[in-house]
């Protein structure tokens, strides 16, 4: 016999099987797609953290606003800010992740549904012919499905909250892009400039030099000079044009995109650093990552309660029978006719018997009393466990790791511009009237002008430094940076049958 359940329309086990189908609709609920796929509390968690809500791209008008938006935001010059705008709307990883999202949703509306019921039908044939239906139903998946709707739930929330990692991710990214972009230009730039001023040096020594007023040593040196400029600034473009490249790929910018402008100054420094007096406390309380931890944690209790429950029996399953039998019968009849004789007569006929019942089917467990089922949940609860306080440890010291970089690079940032360039300026003027005046050769004046490149450069270094520092900052207290995106914890799931 087939193993089944639920429904039968015979006067026997029929009770049973209406009262099973309605248990099937009383615990099957509503389950439905929201309206929004969850993205309405991932905007707003992404729109407080970051100024801007996510948006998901689902239909050629979404596609289409998004684009003009971009535009918009292109057609001036970039900013940080609209940097992660532009990557929030364009870039195409990111609204993976929010179609990851909508395959979760699809999960859990699919595990609330409640498992379909079996219908199976014979027809037997011999000397008799039975027609039997039968329809079955996993009784214990049914009694377990509000616990796995709650399980499904949990785990839809989880989705939501890495969707705002992603989100939050992207933006760490497109920011971390911008600023190596501009800095990379603001080099570029000043080589340029010092670039044009070895220019003409050059040229005033070569026409000295013709006219035998600057011997060839000094117009060799003012040749190399210009030379060794000319290959720094060939290197700078080189890597301004690579850090441009990286930028245009967090943004997804492709074609006539790809024109918009860079400002050709990174920001000046903000007038004091921001306080450490809570940045441990803000990063436990906000990390995205942690609260996914929490949240795996969650599901993996309840999963571990669900697989206690259903230790000793795995399967449990209720039939409703119905069978018909047909047998060939003959009647027989006697009539008087006259004589008088008596007249045998013989018809046959099928004969239906009606039979109903149930049945039911459950798993002895004569090997397996569910120890090890039990086992492998209490493991996987105890090392996500240990997976979340480890967890917990490493927020803190990103934290007071990254503060201890954004302070130091704000400390050096501010001490070039403060000291080291003015100082650098204070000597190339006075190099320069030393030069004017014959008190030092032209070697002295090519030194001050080397070191005051060399310092120049290492403060643009600097300034962007701390810009960096200051988004690592921000992402070691919200989440989403580099190494922090936390895998799914399929392989940490204990089984939930």
């Amino acid at each position: 016999m087939t193993r089944g359940n639920v429904l039968s329309i015979a006067r026997r086990g029929g009770a049973m099987s209406v009262a099973v189908a309605a248990a099937s609709f009383t615990l099957a609920g509503c389950a439905s797609f929201s309206k929004d796929g969850g993205m309405t509390l991932v905007a707003d968690q992404t729109g407080s953290v970051l100024g801007t809500p996510a948006q998901k791209i689902e239909n050629e008008a979404d596609a289409a606003a998004a684009k003009a938006r971009v535009r918009t935001l292109l057609s001036s010059t970039l900013t940080a800010n609209a940097a992660v705008q532009i990557a929030l709307l364009n870039n195409r990883t990111l609204q993976a992740a929010y179609n990851d999202l909508g395959v979760s949703e699809a999960e859990m509306v699919q595990a609330s549904l409640p498992p379909a019921p079996t219908l199976s039908l014979a027809h037997l044939t011999g000397a008799e012919l039975e027609i039997e239906r039968q329809l079955a139903q996993n009784l214990l998946a049914l009694l377990s499905l509000p616990r796995r709707r709650e399980i499904a739930e949990d785990r839809f929330r989880t989705a939501q909250a890495r969707a705002v990692e992603a989100t939050l991710s992207i933006a760490t990214e497109a920011r971390r892009a911008f600023y190596r972009a501009v800095a990379a230009k603001e080099t570029v730039t000043f080589l340029e400039q010092s670039r044009t001023s070895a220019d003409a040096a050059s040229e005033l020594a070569k026409k000295l030099g013709e006219t035998g007023a600057m011997p060839k040593l000094d117009q060799a040196r003012e040749h190399a000079f210009y030379a060794e400029i000319s290959g720094q600034l060939a290197a700078a473009r080189l890597r301004e044009r690579s850090e441009r490249e990286k930028l245009n790929r967090v943004l997804g910018l492709w074609g006539s995109e790809l024109k918009y402008r860079l400002p050709n100054w990174l920001p000046k420094l903000p007038s004091k650093p921001r306080a450490s007096d809570t940045i441990e406390t803000e990063a436990v309380s906000r990390r995205v990552d942690l609260q996914i931890a929490r949240m795996d944690l969650m599901v993996l209790a309840k999963e571990y309660g669900l697989t206690r429950a259903t230790r000793y029996i795995d399967m449990l399953e209720v039939s409703a029978l119905s069978r018909d039998t047909h047998s060939r019968v003959t009647n027989t009849d006697y009539t008087l006719a006259p004589g008088p004789t008596l007249v045998k007569s013989e018809t046959p006929e099928i004969e239906k018997t009606p039979r109903n019942g149930y049945e039911i089917s459950f798993q002895i467990p004569i090997y397996d009393f569910g120890e090890a089922k039990t086992r492998l949940a209490e493991q996987s609860y105890l090392r996500a466990v240990n997976l979340l306080i480890d967890k917990a440890v490493n927020v803190r010291a990103d934290a007071r790791d990254a503060y201890q970089s954004y302070r130091g690079a704000y400390d050096i940032a501010r001490y070039y511009d403060k000291e080291i360039i003015p100082l650098r300026e204070t000597i190339s003027e006075q190099t320069l009237l030393n030069y004017n005046g014959m008190l030092s050769d032209l070697f002295a004046l090519l030194a001050d002008a080397r070191d005051r490149i060399s310092a120049n450069m290492q403060a643009i270094d600097a300034k962007r430094d701390f810009w960096l520092a200051d988004v690592d900052l921000h992402a070691a207290m919200t989440g989403g940076g580099a190494g922090t995106l936390t895998p799914s914890p399929q392989a940490a799931q204990a089984p939930s049958n």
